[in-house]
């Protein structure tokens, strides 16, 4: 068992979206439900939070400064200076957004769910900057953890409720083919969430209900286990000036006595090294 701290103590209903931010040298992370993007700095302790008016699935950093939102309305872009316009705007009834990460292009991949969790409702879209959208996974429940191994060529992608962490070949052009399940996580352990890949191409995954973090090789061998004292992890990412601190976001929604830690934004100083993560060119 590695020794985790508390970074932020919060109460997030359904925190998640751990990212760093090297031009700011900040930790972006959500409160989904709670339509709030926080920022925590870990070398002055300093934070902020915003509300959003809408539930945020993600918020990642623009290569010209601003965030690009995953929205439950769509995609949309927020400037330096607080302007927000849509990207791409496409309200769907009884859907919302969820995770997205960005690929090594600067694409952005945004997940969608419905809120009922229907099954097939949601999807996996990439989009660049210009606006141009197109469906890369149809008919996802949950859309959930994207992540890319280190040389761009491998995308992984959670599904929730298939308890799957599954691996795709991914090309240059940003299609991805070939898909296989790299693990499944068995009965009893927890669905795999979020996700996230360090500098040797293993692959982080937050088990929601299973209260742990685990580290898969890229041949998906179980190599470590972060075990954690509340049961909704949610999403892991990378950060601090070498990106060798794991900072883990956690959930209190559907609790019903949550620990308390729930919905805290969590570290584990010196996990391992994670991979710097592109902004998105838009």
């Amino acid at each position: 068992m590695t020794a985790y701290e508390v970074a932020v103590r919060a109460e997030a209903a359904l925190g998640e979206g751990p990212t760093w931010d090297p031009a700011t040298g900040r930790l972006l992370w959500l409160d989904i439900l709670g339509m709030r993007i926080h920022t925590y700095d870990p070398v002055s302790g300093r934070r902020t939070v915003r509300t959003t008016g809408q539930h945020v699935g993600a918020a990642k950093p623009r290569a010209g400064g601003g965030l690009v939102l995953n929205l439950r309305d769509g995609v949309g872009l927020l400037d330096p200076d607080d302007t927000f316009r849509w990207l791409h705007h496409e309200p769907v009834a009884g859907r919302r957004a969820n995770d997205a990460a960005v690929a090594p292009d600067g694409s952005l991949w945004a997940g969608t769910m419905r809120y009922d969790e229907a099954t097939g409702g949601g999807t996996l879209s990439r989009l660049t900057g210009d606006g141009s959208v197109r469906t890369v996974l149809p008919d996802v429940t949950i859309s959930n953890g994207t992540g890319w191994s280190p040389d761009g060529s491998l995308m992984y992608h959670v599904d929730t409720p298939t308890r799957r962490v599954d691996v795709f070949d991914h090309d240059a052009d940003g299609v991805v083919h070939d898909r296989r399940p790299l693990v499944e996580i068995e009965e009893g352990a927890g669905f795999p969430d979020g996700l996230t890949v360090d500098a040797e191409g293993c692959v982080w995954v937050a088990l929601w209900d299973g209260g742990a973090v685990r580290r898969y090789t890229p041949d998906g061998e179980l190599d470590r286990v972060i075990t954690l004292p509340t049961p909704r992890t949610t999403a892991c990412a990378f950060g601090g000036a070498g990106l060798t601190d794991l900072y883990i976001t956690t959930a209190r929604t559907g609790l019903a006595a949550p620990h308390p830690v729930a919905g805290s934004l969590l570290v584990v100083p010196d996990a391992g090294k994670g991979l710097p993560q592109p902004p998105f060119r838009g």
